[in-house]
């Protein structure tokens, strides 16, 4: 990858967004057809990410988040790092009722 280039693989993103726990893990999440990159669906681990991208990710059995890329990683670092690589646009975890202690 050239420095020019300004995109990620959709898989290594993922892994270093922290939203899966391995890059193989991310590879078929990817491949499954599951992710959404700006309203399209995802089938292979190749697709490129960019920032301003709106990614839609399953976050459990019936929660999603989307988020929004804002920078690419260089690699894998600790989680508040992995934060700054996305703006969360919505998710359904904070939004469920029965999970908020109220």
């Amino acid at each position: 990858m050239t420095p020019a280039t300004e995109s990620l693989r959709i898989d290594k993103w993922l892994w270093h967004a922290r939203f899966y726990k391995t890059r193989s893990h991310a590879q078929q999440a990817a491949c499954s057809g599951v992710l959404r990159l700006n309203d399209a669906r995802v089938e292979k681990a190749s697709v490129a990410v960019k920032p301003g991208d709106v990614l839609t990710v399953p976050r459990g059995h019936r929660e999603i988040a989307i988020v929004r890329v804002q920078a690419l990683g260089i690699c894998r670092g600790p989680a508040p790092e992995a934060q700054g690589l996305y703006e969360v646009l919505s998710d359904t975890a904070a939004l469920d009722p029965h999970r908020s202690a109220a």
